[in-house]
């Protein structure tokens, strides 16, 4: 297959170029490790920006145990608690694509388990997608020129033996119109059981024997949307199945999931949470005007009935704001790539003072 430049590495005009690619398989069957070598192998030979998820990094046991009041591995004694946390991955993951394709900073989800995403966030900034200065009670995050200057590959590491539980990996995708990918890593499973067995906190042997009983592979021929997947011989990886690994992860990149479905409903979500850094920013300076100018009002000695209406009236004002900011009802509030929040400062000044000289007035 013939790779254009963008593929090559340097990004083309036009859209971020993103692929999720789920790899799954059995427990010690070798996914991490084929993880971190596909992730050089792209960076060196396609200059691919490539981020790795690991789900058993995120989600460590300790969150697992807090969460499932079970003891090791709970997702096979508390199976609604990890589904509920695998959901809550799926959304941080939403917040970093969202900020991606709109080149807008990644908001911290208003609800969130702080440990997980914790550890969301530094595995993102291990492998350079955010910066990795840190900083306390940090709500927006800005992405680094690697996330968003050239093609982005982003790999999620986890068992996925359910195939509904892949199948909401192609949803976020298709939402988005991303590329889709799947890699299943074929290893007995004898050669699993003796991995883990070496392992310093291995499984108990009875986990995997289930999980190979429950794996569902992907299965092109039967599920249109599995057309894109490759099973890999683990652990060795021949030049050959190389070839195809490097012609699926290209193919996915350059064939986005076309979704053309209306929904106006996701669309303002979606809206919405790319928005959050303007409305964060708006939020913030909006409480200051209003509480300046209460102070001055004070400090000019206003009547304590008309200051109890003015700051009514400012809280109001302010509240109207914010929500055309949410709704994009003003001329100014186009959530496109020059808005710029101090003009909505600006016209806040505008109406504030309208206000403040209408009491100061009654004052005389």
């Amino acid at each position: 297959m013939k790779m254009g430049e963008d593929v090559r590495g340097a990004h083309s005009e036009g859209p971020q170029k993103l692929v999720l690619c789920v790899l799954c398989g059995l427990p010690a069957a070798g996914k991490s490790t084929f993880a971190r070598a596909l992730r050089h192998q792209l960076q060196q030979e396609l200059g691919w920006a490539v981020g790795v998820v690991a789900y058993d990094d995120v989600m460590p046991e300790a969150v697992l145990e807090k969460a499932s009041g079970a003891g090791p591995r709970p997702e096979f004694r508390s199976p609604s608690q990890w589904k509920l946390l695998r959901q809550e991955l799926l959304k941080y993951l939403e917040h970093f694509l969202l900020a991606v394709i709109n080149g807008c900073q990644m908001s911290a989800p208003a609800s969130r388990t702080e440990a997980m995403w914790k550890d969301f966030i530094t595995c993102l900034k291990d492998q350079d997608l955010i910066p990795s200065a840190p900083v306390e009670a940090q709500s927006l995050y800005p992405l680094t020129k690697t996330a968003v200057s050239r093609p982005l590959l982003l790999i999620l590491d986890d068992n996925f033996y359910y195939q509904s539980m892949r199948y909401e990996i192609y949803q976020l995708a298709r939402k988005y119109s991303l590329g889709f990918c799947q890699l299943f890593l074929d290893c007995a499973l004898e050669t699993c059981l003796q991995r883990n067995a070496e392992r310093p906190r291995p499984l108990p042997a009875e986990t995997i024997h289930q999980m190979g009983n429950k794996i569902e592979k992907p299965n092109p021929e039967k599920n249109a949307w599995e057309h894109h997947s490759l099973a890999i011989q683990s652990p060795a990886c021949a030049s050959e199945a190389r070839l195809k690994l490097t012609d699926l992860l290209i193919t996915a990149l350059e064939n986005p999931i076309k979704y053309v479905e209306e929904n106006l409903e996701q669309k303002e979500t979606d809206r919405l949470i790319c928005s959050t850094n303007i409305l964060h920013q708006a939020d913030q300076t909006l409480r200051r005007i209003v509480s300046q100018t209460m102070k001055e009002a004070k400090d000019e000695q206003m009547l304590p009935h008309n200051l109890k209406l003015l700051a009514e009236e400012l809280n109001k004002l302010k509240a109207e704001f914010l929500e055309d900011l949410r709704q994009g009802n003003k001329k100014y509030l186009c959530f496109q790539q020059t808005i710029d929040v101090s003009d909505v400062i600006s016209f806040f000044h505008y109406e504030k003072d309208n206000i403040v000289r209408k009491y100061f007035s009654k004052q005389h």
